[in-house]
């Protein structure tokens, strides 16, 4: 028999989604309408992934035939197999210990500090008036949007849905294009400045090894 209390806590949906989406509000401090957008996304799949941890298991009821077949005696409405990439992967013991997710959790737990550093560094330069090129920016262009990357692909680790893995295809298009977005509303401003920025510093990717401080002008 399985737990019958491991869906339909919609206390603890509300909980954990509340948490994490204030998590990446005190970070992000959303102020432009590009803000708003990116913190709305990363929200949406936020409340998509534990309500089908908590609440309502939609990809293992879509999936019960198949599942039945390939795993005979797992019972996946039990709690602990709902971390699907731990039976997939052959796991055993407690799913929370696998290195699958404890992998995760360090990506998570970076992806908020990066978070955190880099918006620190945006804001910063926006009430100066300038375009943000320092800490994190000088290593890539983009770190707040690959942030928010990390903390999705680290929860689709431990709790891979039908919904947040449709979902996190479609949110890094939207990432991309508000990327671009900002970008040209940066060149307009900043112009030559911002190009030579550009094209010094890479885009999504990290570079390490060099200082934290880049030269525009």
């Amino acid at each position: 028999m399985h737990d019958g209390s491991a869906y339909g806590l919609w206390t603890l949906v509300f909980i954990n989604s509340a948490v994490f989406i204030f998590f990446a509000f005190s970070f992000v401090k959303p102020k432009s309408k590009q803000d708003w957008r990116s913190l709305g996304a990363f929200s949406a799949f936020i409340v998509a992934l534990f309500t089908e941890m908590y609440g309502y298991p939609l990809t293992i009821y879509f999936l019960s035939g198949w599942l039945a077949k390939k795993f005979p005696g797992v019972d996946f409405l039990a709690h602990d197999n709902g971390h699907l990439l731990h039976t997939f992967l052959g796991f055993e013991g407690n799913a929370h210990f696998d290195p699958l997710h404890i992998a995760s959790n360090v990506i998570i737990i970076s992806g908020f500090i990066l978070l955190s550093a880099a918006w620190s560094v945006l804001h910063t330069a926006q009430k100066a008036g300038l375009s943000a090129t320092t800490g994190w920016y000088a290593r890539c262009r983009h770190p707040q949007y690959l942030a928010f990357i990390m903390i999705m692909f680290g929860f689709l680790l431990q709790w891979p849905t039908l919904p947040t893995l449709v979902m996190f295809p479609i949110l890094l298009v939207v990432y991309v294009r508000l990327a671009s977005h900002e970008e040209q509303l940066a060149l307009n401003e900043f112009g030559d400045v911002y190009q030579r920025y550009m094209d010094s510093t890479p885009a999504w990717l990290p570079r390490f090894g060099k200082s934290d401080t880049v030269t525009a002008d």
